[in-house]
């Protein structure tokens, strides 16, 4: 158990017996009344966002993880295959519990998988990817980095703006944080 004015965004706590990630904290102290934190938080079964006032000294149950390393390997349209990179044990994952990382797996990717309780229920991506363009407009001879862009579809079906001289075929690394371009790979 810890304290309300330790939590932390990302921290993982059990709250009217469910599973929240904090999102974000304030620590409000108004005038002469008590001091509460604020606290917005995300339901991981149901993933639907929440409020919460905690008075300072209330006490929060910190939920205790389980984090493997796993490689990416391959779906079959419904399930995504993963593999413990230590036992090299085998399991899958419903596009549910995934969300939008669905847009950045390629064969051979390693991600950090959180369990909770032998269940997992959360997958971290490493910061950036590199993927290839499937599709764009074919690219400006001499064009120079500007602000222009254009947009191109990647090898999992993202789209995202890069500039004028990239080509259909080339990899592009992408931030898997904000689904933007970052340079060529």
């Amino acid at each position: 158990m810890i304290s309300a004015t330790q939590l932390r965004p990302g921290m993982v706590i059990k709250f009217n017996d469910e599973l929240y990630s904090v999102f974000s904290v304030f620590h409000r102290t108004p005038g002469n009344l008590r001091g509460f934190v604020q606290a917005k938080m995300r339901n991981l079964r149901s993933g639907t966002m929440i409020e919460h006032r905690f008075a300072s000294e209330d006490r929060v149950e910190r939920a205790a993880l389980e984090e493997h390393t796993m490689e990416y390997l391959y779906d079959d349209g419904e399930f995504y295959y993963f593999m413990n990179t230590e036992t090299f044990e085998q399991m899958h994952l419903t596009k549910d519990l995934l969300g939008d990382a669905i847009k950045y797996l390629v064969p051979q990717l390693n991600v950090t998988v959180e369990f909770y309780e032998g269940k997992p229920i959360s997958v971290e991506l490493p910061p950036t990817v590199d993927l290839t363009v499937v599709e764009t407009e074919p690219g400006l001879r001499g064009a120079t980095v500007s602000n222009v862009t254009k947009p191109a579809k990647l090898e999992t079906g993202l789209v995202v703006q890069v500039p004028p001289f990239i080509n259909a075929g080339e990899k592009i690394r992408v931030n898997t944080a904000e689904g933007t371009y970052l340079e060529r790979a």
